[in-house]
């Protein structure tokens, strides 16, 4: 199995001796976020402080007035970090190292951007905003995430290309003090993520459908759903034809920001789309359309919670992707709890027809997890 280790630019620049163990833990690349999300980042390899905070979201490269002056939406520099061109300096040690390096993109999550601009944000069928979530049936969005590739890769040498939100993120969000988990069931979850936002609505009425009637009987089934108080529900009773409405609208935005943000790579380029296997899934690894698996070198499924079906979702990717294209899967070492036998679990996950291995997070796994990374990465280059 191929090993992929995930860090944040800090990561490779401050910490001592990350590549050092980068090199140690066998990687075959390390990807860098070149674009990401607010966070809080612990720093557990820091020598000058414990975590980084990164306000908002913002791109880690020079954000060039003439890239940008004509867009509608542009990203923010993060002024956490003294380095105008922290993410290329990151790549840029990799390389001299002689660690290949990935350029790791997040497209959509840009909570700054959604509250400064909500009319391109998602927007449920009750109206309300979803400031984090960048909905790709708007042109801007799409426009903002192709230039944001292309600004990322831009004079660097990568081994691949890893996108992040390359899809819609919906309802279920680690927001401010988030104070929504364990309240919606998964249908309540999945209806409150559909987006119905002009553009959305747009491609309803292109399907045939009315749009308020749509947002109407979305709102009904919710509240239905919430009334019936089974946090277990997993099923709506939307027509059929409304579903597959909604799903094709959907899944056709999701391929025109594919399309956009893949139009302004360079040929050749390795691409590797994190998705999920459902087409209703939302978020960071948002569901597949039917076309993305041709257009992509690997898919990366996550399987953070280890068992028996995480190991059944491999064998299902694996099963259902064309054989060209590598299964990845995504685990944790920075779990609130440790995988209890992380190598029995790659080992299966390898069985099961995972091509590679994505470690979180190389910068994150402090000195006490580290021992977890190291024996992850053994399994994966045994098989």
């Amino acid at each position: 199995m191929k090993v992929t280790g995930y860090a944040y630019p800090w990561d490779v620049l401050d910490a001592p001796g990350f590549t050092a163990r980068a090199a140690d833990l066998e990687a075959d690349e390390v990807a860098v976020a070149l674009s990401y999300h607010s966070a809080r980042a612990a720093t557990p390899w820091s020598e000058r402080g414990t975590s980084v905070v990164a306000r908002h979201a913002a791109f880690y490269r020079p954000v060039r007035e003439e890239a940008w002056r004509d867009k509608e939406l542009r990203p923010s520099t993060p002024d956490w970090l003294e380095r105008p061109d922290s993410g290329g300096d990151a790549v840029r040690l990799l390389n001299e190292a002689g660690i290949p390096a990935a350029a790791w993109i997040v497209l959509t999550h840009n909570s700054q951007l959604g509250i400064a601009n909500p009319g391109v944000a998602v927007r449920n069928c009750f109206g309300e905003v979803y400031p984090w979530a960048l909905c790709p049936a708007q042109p801007a969005v799409r426009e903002y995430s192709a230039t944001l590739t292309a600004e990322a890769v831009d004079g660097l040498e990568l081994s691949s290309v890893i996108l992040e939100a390359c899809g819609p993120l919906g309802v279920v969000h680690q927001h401010q003090h988030e104070k929504t988990d364990g309240v919606w069931a998964p249908a309540v979850a999945r209806l409150l993520s559909v987006c119905c936002c002009t553009a959305c609505a747009d491609g309803w009425t292109e399907r045939g459908h009315d749009a308020d009637t749509i947002r109407e009987q979305l709102r009904g089934e919710v509240r239905r759903l919430i009334a019936a108080g089974d946090l277990t529900l997993t099923e709506d009773k939307l027509l059929p034809s409304v579903r597959r409405g909604i799903l094709e609208t959907r899944q056709a935005a999701t391929d025109a920001l594919r399309h956009a943000v893949l139009e302004r790579l360079p040929s050749g380029t390795r691409i590797v789309l994190h998705g999920a296997l459902d087409p209703w899934v939302t978020g960071a690894l948002p569901g597949l359309t039917p076309a993305a698996p041709e257009e992509v070198d690997a898919v990366v499924l996550q399987n953070w919670a280890p068992g028996q079906s995480s190991v059944d979702a491999v064998a299902a990717a694996r099963a259902k992707l064309p054989e060209k294209v590598a299964v990845g899967s995504y685990i944790t070492a920075v779990a609130g709890s440790p995988v209890p036998d992380i190598e029995a679990y790659v080992t299966e996950l390898g069985k099961a027809g995972a091509a590679e291995l994505h470690l979180y997070h190389l910068g994150l796994a402090g000195p006490a997890r580290w021992p977890d990374l190291l024996a992850a990465g053994a399994a994966a280059h045994s098989l």
